[in-house]
């Protein structure tokens, strides 16, 4: 076990918990369940061409940045923000848009939790119709049909067999729509060909899959609409599945980063192990050639990168991949040692995040092209995406192998450690916030500052447990988790590289992992100067035009809830021109001095300033636990210190200046 540099606020034990944790914390459920059906539906291998130069100039850069920006301070993302107070208000932005993602993130983790307890059976519960929560719509089989034409066929001697019994609705002689064997026995009667009568080949339909039931109207009991009258109560199973998952990450995390820097051991490699069955497995299956041609293979489409629309979604889920904006990669970095690499750290989660992305796609897609085959049907016909994926296409795939129960308990038992890193991390985001902006208060009061956060995190997702708890859920994630991330991100490049200073803040990494030359710099200049903030404010604006009224399967959310969705962000983005104003009133309206970094900027351990800085005033955060440590002693009966009292009378002072920001 390494020993803590910086006794004050702790380090990882090893180099290995803090890749683990960027690592499990960027990789998350979206990797699985939104990328795979992303790059099929975006030209499939063609996808990759957009998506790699996204992650080399948007995505690398950004991640880059605020792993730099939280080692070289020690400190979390909103007190990081010294270096520009005036942009103070991006870093509480971070903060609470963290919060609010972990409040309905959580629930969706309890999804996978219920899903996992109910895997243990000898029959999966989704894998028929014969259970109380099915429709007599419910099938495990599709309809094959096509439309009939008998228009200049003589059908006197068929009169009698074209009736609506045997799917011939209507007065003829066109008929819509009828089944496979009504149509094989009419063309035998009639001794002619289906072609001949219009039907040159059937087409497939479900009404609706077992899969599909089960999770609708059995795990959401899923209301009509999100009105309050059908609302109802939260759902007992949900809502245990809930504690379940609060309690895990409370756990893990109840001694901070000496804890779950344990976890992820085991949280960030299992999704892997799993990934790997699951890929060897589905390589075996029939029909697994199926899914990989239409993920990656013959059905990839050059020509959708000429649709803008293909480079503006590659954009978009290479930068919410990453997790970058979040203030997560912040918090997990200040507790790095000072001379650490995080250069090299950021290019491996990078690279690791964008190929477990690719990699996942593979093992979805053989065994979705293995239940294709068993179907079949065209893979088109049976893949999805998100929740459609993860909790209908995939279980219905997994019905389809051999011991279903097995398969269905690994990939549930996959899909939770896969949330939980992403959550550990949310958490850890909002308790380090609040420790460094209140260290004298909540620094020995952590574990307690923890359950408080997470108690009121799972009250406010109880909303997200009741009928219409799948309605909240993706109404907060598209506010929360949607284009305010964007702001953030281009304002943190706007504020470190032309107000701060991006020759500045390269000379603060050379500090941290030592002098580079001009044309290693000319790389990250280029990218953080021009491109990424171009990029990402192109995006932004992409999405602010072509925005829509958020909504799920078909039903749009009505007005008083996207009200809600809009405060959401507004609550988070209010905090950008609060702090400006803040902090001009604080400098008398002198915008220089308002932009300029605070005198206790630089890193927190005096011996690593060097000449650069040298000048610099203690950190609020250290003189602030000090002169909690000297009331302490003092309360232990400690005879009176003159050096301890000069070292509280000027923690006072630099508190009461913060207090005034």
């Amino acid at each position: 076990m390494g020993k803590d540099e910086n006794t004050d606020r702790g380090n990882w034990d090893h180099k290995a918990d803090y890749l683990l944790s960027c690592i499990g914390y960027a990789v998350g459920l979206g990797n699985v369940w939104r990328f795979p059906y992303l790059a099929y539906n975006n030209g499939g291998g063609a996808f990759l061409i957009p998506y790699v130069i996204m992650l080399v100039f948007a995505g690398l850069p950004v991640f880059f940045m605020e792993v730099a920006l939280g080692q070289f301070s020690s400190l979390g993302p909103s007190a990081v923000w010294k270096f520009n107070p005036f942009f103070k208000g991006v870093g509480y932005c971070m903060v609470v848009l963290s919060a609010f993602v972990g409040i309905y993130y959580n629930v969706i983790i309890s999804y996978t939790v219920f899903y996992f307890f109910a895997s243990f059976t000898s029959e999966l519960p989704w894998q028929s119709c014969g259970s109380w929560w099915n429709s007599p719509e419910c099938s495990t089989d599709f309809i094959r049909e096509c439309s009939v034409d008998l228009t200049g066929i003589n059908t006197a001697g068929v009169a009698d067999f074209l009736i609506e019994e045997n799917g011939f609705i209507g007065l003829g002689p066109a008929y819509a729509l009828v089944e496979k064997s009504s149509v094989v026995e009419l063309v035998s009667k009639l001794n002619i060909t289906k072609e001949m009568i219009g039907c040159s080949e059937f087409t497939s339909r479900r009404v609706i899959a077992p899969t599909d039931e089960f999770f609708n109207k059995y795990v959401l009991n899923l209301a009509p609409d999100m009105e309050i009258k059908n609302t109802g109560s939260a759902n007992v199973h949900l809502v245990l599945s809930l504690v379940v998952a609060w309690i895990v990450v409370y756990f893990a995390l109840i001694r901070g980063v000496k804890s779950s820097g344990k976890v992820v051991y085991f949280t960030a490699l299992f999704p892997y192990v799993v990934l790997l069955i699951f890929l060897i497995r589905g390589a075996t299956l029939e029909g697994a050639e199926l899914g990989v041609q239409y993920y990656m293979g013959k059905y990839s489409n050059m020509t959708k990168l000429q649709d803008a629309a293909v480079w503006k979604n590659a954009a978009t889920q290479i930068f919410f991949s990453l997790s970058a904006a979040w203030g997560g990669l912040i918090a997990l970095s200040s507790y790095n040692k000072f001379n650490n690499n995080c250069f090299a750290d950021a290019v491996i989660v990078c690279v690791v995040n964008c190929g477990t992305s690719i990699f996942a796609g593979f093992a979805i897609f053989t065994v979705v092209g293995h239940m294709a085959f068993k179907l079949g049907q065209p893979v088109d016909k049976v893949v999805a995406d998100g929740f459609g994926l993860a909790f209908i296409a995939y279980p219905e795939a997994i019905s389809q192998l051999p011991f279903p129960p097995l398969w269905a308990l690994l990939f549930f038992l996959m899909l939770f450690t896969l949330g939980l890193d992403s959550q550990f991390t949310i958490l850890e985001t909002v308790v380090t916030a609040l420790v460094d902006q209140f260290p004298s208060t909540f620094h020995k009061r952590r574990g307690l500052l923890m359950i408080s956060i997470a108690a009121v995190m799972f009250l406010v997702g109880l909303i997200c447990c009741t009928d219409a708890g799948i309605y909240w859920v993706n109404m907060i994630d598209h506010y929360a988790a949607g284009w305010g991330l964007l702001i953030v991100a281009v304002l943190e490049l706007f504020g470190v590289c032309y107000i701060y200073g991006g020759n500045r803040f390269i000379e603060d990494i050379e500090m941290m992992i030592g002098k580079k030359s001009w044309w290693f710099w000319l790389y990250w200049r280029v990218c953080w100067f021009f491109i990424s903030p171009v990029l990402l404010t192109a995006v932004l604006i992409w999405s602010l035009v072509t925005f829509k009224s958020p909504g799920y399967k078909g039903y749009i959310f009505p007005e008083w809830a996207q009200t809600i969705g809009w405060v959401i962000i507004g609550i988070a983005l209010f905090f950008i021109p609060l702090m400006a104003i803040i902090s001009l009133v604080k400098n008398r309206g002198n915008i220089f001095k308002a932009t300029s970094p605070s005198s206790d900027w630089g890193p927190y351990l005096a011996k690593h300033r060097g000449e650069r800085y040298a000048d610099m005033d203690e950190p609020y955060e250290a003189l602030a636990l000090a002169k909690c440590r000297a009331r302490d002693e003092a309360n232990n009966g400690a005879a009176a210190n003159p050096a301890f009292e000069e070292e509280q009378e000027a923690a006072d002072k630099t508190e009461q200046e913060t207090s005034n920001l």
